[in-house]
């Protein structure tokens, strides 16, 4: 049965609970003034940059951006839902939580979300117990143990095997009481053809169940012992699993991860037991796809470094290009006024290609755990590995060296970081004797138009007025006494940053209900950076006082009468000119500052 949590309850919780006594339970906090601080939680640094608000009952990382209240920091380190995080505190408080039911088909997913982990967890156990406890089972055994693995890595990994035939687990599963509906839904069995029945999919294979953060099992892989094809299989797509947002091995990689800043990725599940077995068990796989975003957003969470390891330098170069792909994505996503953007860093990504004829397992075994660590100490940077492969390939002949730079000049160009391009550059004049500026404009030439015209440097005049808007809602937030007067004059209106509009209306909205509580408004969403930007501009301290807010305010409304008359200009110049397109859209701007003038006026009216 499915259970939402009243606000009530949720305010109780937070007025029994203390966030400095309860994060000190997880991070060694010190005093420092008026906040606590201490070594983030989720992301590895050895500067302290988490600091712990008692006054306003919220944390942040300076560092790594998180930030939130009470229950959005359990939420983040466990990785759970808001009602799971709320109801552990309620019962770590004493808060008594009404079962209060929730929409029938909210119920019916939860049911079903349940119902999956369930099942997979009974097709886990039937798999390994056939796998060490049959004799079915003995051959994938043998296999197991030729490659070099111990029963010890293979019960933590909980490896099983699925027997020959055609319904084994259906059979098992039927004896359960397990509908083939639900196990067809979980991706275990097969619709036959000719729609007479079901049949299992894995079959005659290694299996490895696969987990998600909070150990739930939400698929499966399954590896043949010869050389038939498909030589592995991995479960469909379900509602409780995605290739592209899961990775192998993460439950049991994420403390270490967390201690170490590093984590290394492979592409295989045998790669993978074989790092964990000698001991490096901050250690993930990929599941047949390559590392995508959603993997980055994840492991952000537990490393600030990444390690790619591959058996081939073409595997490497391929790797490298996703990278580079990967993150310039992220770079031409962002929008303008979007100020998390350029506080958020990109991990350290490092690519690792073991000597030819080696993967992770034989490598391991024929040189041991240190020589490895020691070729990982070696791992080069995305670029400069890019460019030693360039170098390696063409070699440094007149011809080669034209290669070199047209093989890696569109990669140099997709760095949005201005130094570091530099730096980049300097390093490819350097290793293949060509002189600086002949490559700085050779990719110039590669740089995309955005990025060659400096679209992403903001005008000055945007930049002012981002950072006073933000400005704005830092004193909102820490000077509530304001508040009446922002509404009066409707200032939110007019703001032009999406992020911080969104947050001054959910303060103004909710002013009689929370009146200055900062940790009840980072409750009142779910947008993410919405909360860590609330936590980022609330925890720091500054002396508000009414007659400086009142001058921040008339500021801001000088501000725009200075745009109106601009627009106006610009009006009387398309006119002028005749720009037709641009009168157009030129009158709709005007069009919505007169509404909004409008609604003001109003605001005022009904007040009055």
């Amino acid at each position: 049965m499915a259970f939402f949590i009243p606000e009530d309850k949720i305010a109780e919780i937070k007025s029994r609970s203390d966030i400095v006594e309860f994060i000190s339970e997880f991070v060694l906090l010190k005093n420092a003034g008026k906040n606590y601080v201490g070594l983030c939680p989720f992301h590895s640094e050895k500067t302290p940059s988490f600091t712990v608000s008692p006054d306003r009952q919220i944390f942040y990382c300076f560092g790594c951006g998180a930030g939130g209240n009470l229950i959005s920091f359990l939420m983040k380190k466990d990785r759970i839902s808001f009602p799971e995080a709320a109801r552990i505190l309620a019962k770590k408080y004493g808060v008594k939580i009404p079962e209060k039911r929730i929409s029938g088909e909210a119920k019916k997913r939860i049911s079903e979300i349940e119902g999956l982990k369930s099942i997979n967890r009974l097709a886990m156990d039937f798999y390994s117990h056939v796998l060490f406890n049959t004799k079915a089972g003995e051959k994938g055994l043998y296999y197991l143990e030729k490659r070099g693995f111990n029963r010890k890595t293979l019960k933590n990994f909980n490896i099983g095997f699925a027997p020959h035939g055609w319904s084994n687990l259906l059979n098992f599963l039927r004896k359960k009481n397990i509908s083939d509906s639900l196990a067809q839904k979980a991706g275990l069995i097969v619709p036959k053809k000719n729609g007479g029945g079901f049949y299992d999919r894995f079959r005659n294979r290694i299996i490895f169940p696969i987990f998600d953060n909070n150990s739930a099992v939400t698929g499966f892989g399954g590896r043949v012992l010869d050389d038939s094809l498909p030589k592995y299989l991995n479960s469909p797509e379900t509602i409780l699993y995605n290739k592209s947002r899961s990775l192998y091995g993460l439950n049991m990689a994420k403390e270490k991860c967390r201690k170490t800043g590093t984590v290394y990725i492979v592409e295989g599940y045998l790669d993978l037991l074989s790092l964990y077995q000698n001991g490096i068990d901050n250690s993930v796989a990929t599941l047949g796809t390559s590392l995508t975003a959603d993997h980055l957003q994840l492991l952000k969470a537990y490393a600030e470094k990444i390690v790619l390891v591959y058996d081939s330098d073409e595997a490497g170069i391929k790797a490298a290009h996703r990278c580079i792909e990967l993150f310039w994505k992220k770079h031409i996503n962002f929008k303008a006024g979007d100020t998390s953007f350029n506080k958020e860093k990109n991990v350290d990504t490092r690519i690792l290609v073991l000597p030819r004829g080696h993967d992770p397992a034989s490598y391991l075994s024929e040189f041991g755990l240190y020589s490895f660590l020691d070729h990982a100490k070696k791992a080069q940077g995305v670029i400069p590995f890019i460019i030693s492969s360039a170098v390696n390939k063409h070699g440094l002949s007149t011809e080669g060296k034209i290669k070199i730079v047209s093989d890696v000049r569109s990669s140099i160009a997709a760095v949005n970081d201005y130094v570091a391009r530099g730096l980049y550059i300097k390093e490819l004049a350097e290793i293949a004797g060509i002189n600086e500026a002949v490559i700085h404009e050779s990719i110039k030439e590669a740089m995309p138009d955005m990025q060659r015209t400096g679209t992403f440097k903001k005008e000055k005049g945007a930049d002012r007025e981002n950072r006073l808007e933000e400005k704005i809602i830092s004193m909102m937030l820490q000077f509530s006494d304001i508040i009446p007067e922002i509404k009066k004059k409707n200032i939110i209106s007019y703001f032009r940053d999406e992020k911080f509009k969104a947050i001054g209306d959910l303060i103004i909205e909710n002013f009689a209900v929370i009146h200055g509580n900062v940790a009840g408004i980072i409750s009142l969403t779910d947008d993410k950076l919405i909360r860590n930007t609330v936590a980022s501009l609330a925890i720091v301290d500054e002396a508000w006082e009414y007659n400086g807010c009142m001058k921040l305010l008339q500021q801001f409304e000088t501000n725009k009468t200075r745009s109106n008359n601009t627009l106006l200009n610009k009006i009387k110049a398309a006119e002028k000119e005749s720009d037709y397109e641009l009168l157009l859209g030129l009158l709709k701007q005007k069009q919505n500052q007169a509404e909004k003038k409008i609604a003001a006026n109003n605001l005022d009216f009904a007040g009055g």
